[in-house]
């Protein structure tokens, strides 16, 4: 039974509106959702309706069925459900038949919770780090677990009990169950901050690999079975105290049965490694800008994205500036693609495969554009001068947002074309356009943010037509926001 969530950016956005939902009661543990929330036609999404708050929704893609589930925070404040955190996307994670995400009910700070979509079924998992709310300690006291991973029957996430700091946690989706699988590094120092949305988890080889820092060795590459015992320490890349993967988004990708990731050893710079699992297999690829260890001696690979069993990224040799490469894994057959800026950077981002090409943002040193590419030189070609960003596939074409000064941002589709790539939809006619992307598919829709100048920031879904792309719900009514995205639109 498969459920799709709306794991983008959705909360608290400022709104002072003074209509809101008046189905959903904001009293203590308020909410009218009833029916269950475990079957493929609902989707979790934190909103505010103006009186309650940040708090957790959910909707069926009609007006009617976009609902307060529960009011989680009864002290008036918001729960701001699914947060990571105060900067990062929210996360509502499927697990076991239940969403898990973390918030705040006012009285134990930010926790790990579940819901099945019910108010009823929406409850705390375990107070992590007893001892109450965060505000003002600003974590202290909460066990804030963000970036979760399903793994071997058991879901993975880094929290902090306030005793052995922050650690690598696991939870069956009961209390007794949500323990922590090792103290990494010893007495109250943290491991793992894990705030870094490229920092997080990888499965690979019926291992879960993440960083981690015991205090001797720096942050490094480590992995875990979901033991104590079996949750060790892969290499020291960076040897000493020297972290070989900090400061920068490590970007774990899965390609050719090695796991690649961006890491720096104190020699060669930031550059492309691999990892079979073991000491010895886990390699620098190539040293794409040799020359040292210090800017701008780094090629500083991003945007790492696996098609047809080959790993593209961008990535700067210190001569053509940041440009599209591609490895199959060995130092001969890591190659820039092409030069799309000579002398100069081309690479924004975004790489996204769709109709047995891959697409991109790039600008050739005049113009910002739609880029595609076969993986060749011959086949890196630019589609049209229109540059975009949050790239989704959904029924037959690829989606995104694009804009300029004069209109602001929109909602585009193409099919790989110059005169298939189209607007869909301009939602400020004459006026400057707010478009904030988090798209997610669901229910035969693309749904996503949206401000049309009346309602706000709403939810708000298209079928790929213009007459198709419509507000589900104004939640906040009025100009208030009913949602947040943190947008999408640029570089990756």
């Amino acid at each position: 039974m498969s459920t799709l969530v709306l794991a983008s950016a959705l909360g608290l956005a400022g709104c002072s509106g003074s209509g809101g939902d008046k189905a959903g009661d904001c009293g203590p543990g308020g909410g009218n959702a009833t029916g269950g929330a475990t079957g493929a036609n609902t989707m979790l999404l934190a909103a505010n309706n103006g009186v309650c708050g940040a708090q957790l929704w959910k909707t069926d893609g009609t007006e009617a069925g976009t609902v307060l589930v529960k009011n989680i925070n009864t002290t008036g404040q918001p729960s701001d459900p699914g947060t990571s955190n105060v900067f990062f996307p929210f996360e509502f994670v499927l697990f076991n038949g239940a969403w898990y995400f973390a918030a705040d009910d006012g009285v134990n700070g930010r926790e790990l919770w579940k819901s099945d979509g019910t108010k009823a079924g929406t409850v705390l998992v375990k107070d992590i780090n007893p001892g109450g709310n965060y505000f003002p300690n600003w974590g202290f006291t909460t066990g804030w677990p963000i970036r979760f991973t399903v793994f071997n029957g058991a879901l993975y996430f880094p929290a902090d009990d306030g005793v052995t700091g922050r650690e690598l946690w696991k939870t069956d989706g009961t209390e007794a169950g949500t323990v922590r699988v090792k103290d990494i590094n010893p007495g109250a120092g943290a491991s793992s901050f894990s705030f870094d949305e490229e920092a997080s988890f990888a499965v690979f080889k019926d291992a879960l690999y993440f960083a981690a820092n015991d205090g001797v060795t720096g942050t490094e590459l480590w992995k875990t079975d979901g033991t104590e015992a079996g949750t060790v320490r892969v290499k020291d890349i960076a040897p000493g105290p020297g972290s070989g993967l900090r400061g920068y988004p490590i970007l774990f990708t899965v390609s050719n049965n090695a796991l690649y990731f961006v890491a720096n050893d104190g020699v060669t710079g930031t550059e492309l490694w691999k990892t079979d699992g073991t000491e010895a297999g886990t390699v620098l690829v190539k040293d794409i800008n040799p020359g040292g260890n210090y800017f701008p001696n780094s090629s500083f690979p991003k945007g790492l994205a696996v098609f047809k069993s080959v790993l593209y990224f961008s990535a700067s040799d210190g001569t053509t500036g940041d440009e599209l490469w591609k490895t199959d894994g060995t130092e001969a057959g890591t190659v820039r693609v092409t030069d799309i800026n000579p002398g100069g950077d081309s690479f924004y981002g975004g790489l996204t495969e769709f109709n047995n090409a891959l697409y991109f943002t790039a600008s050739d040193g005049v113009n910002a554009a739609l880029w595609r590419t076969d993986g060749t030189e011959a086949g890196t070609v630019r589609i049209t001068d229109i540059a975009g960003g949050g790239f989704t596939v959904f029924s037959n074409a690829l989606y995104f947002t694009a804009g300029n000064l004069d209109m602001g941002e929109d909602l585009w589709k193409t099919d790989g074309t110059e005169t298939g790539t189209l607007l869909v939809k301009h939602m400020r006619p004459g006026v400057y356009a707010i478009l904030v992307t988090g798209f997610t598919v669901f229910n035969n829709a693309l749904y996503f943010s949206a401000n049309d100048g009346a309602t706000g920031l709403e939810l708000w879904k298209s079928d790929g037509t213009e007459v198709g792309t419509v507000r589900v719900k104004d939640i906040c009514w009025g100009s208030c926001d009913g949602l947040f995205v943190q947008k999408n639109f640029g570089p990756d």
